[in-house]
């Protein structure tokens, strides 16, 4: 079992810049893929950006492409989305996600696919 928690997200305004953190706990986060996936109101939750356990490779929906990047730290036991050039449409409930795959250099875009969730944390991107 692993528990995520998400940083306090925030209300930016478009072109700025912010970024989230996700903190794992209970288990040992190097063995874990990490993803992020954000729900916009009255929208499915999509898939944003993927990280391997073994942190060489990264995958992102083509909307953030070039703005967003998804790094991990794991002596920190955190995966973190630096989000660039926020635009309104990126308003929406972010939720980090982990599945357990040691070592490996596979990501996961898919919600089912993945095992945890955190709470989720609001950005709002106003223009």
């Amino acid at each position: 079992q692993v528990q995520l928690v998400e940083s306090v997200g925030a209300l930016v305004q478009a072109g700025g810049s912010l970024r989230l953190a996700c903190t794992a706990s209970g288990r040992t986060f190097s063995h874990y893929a990490m993803g992020w996936f954000r729900q916009a109101p009255g929208k499915e939750r999509l898939f944003v950006a993927a990280i391997s356990s073994s942190s060489d490779i990264t995958y992102y929906t083509d909307s953030v492409k070039g703005r967003f990047t998804i790094f991990r730290d794991n002596a920190k036991n955190t995966v973190y989305l630096q989000m660039n050039s926020l635009k309104p449409e990126d308003t929406a409930v972010y939720c980090c996600a982990a599945r357990e795959r040691y070592y490996s250099h596979s990501v996961y875009y898919q919600r089912n696919e993945y095992d945890y969730w955190g709470q989720g944390t609001q950005v709002t991107v106003s223009s």
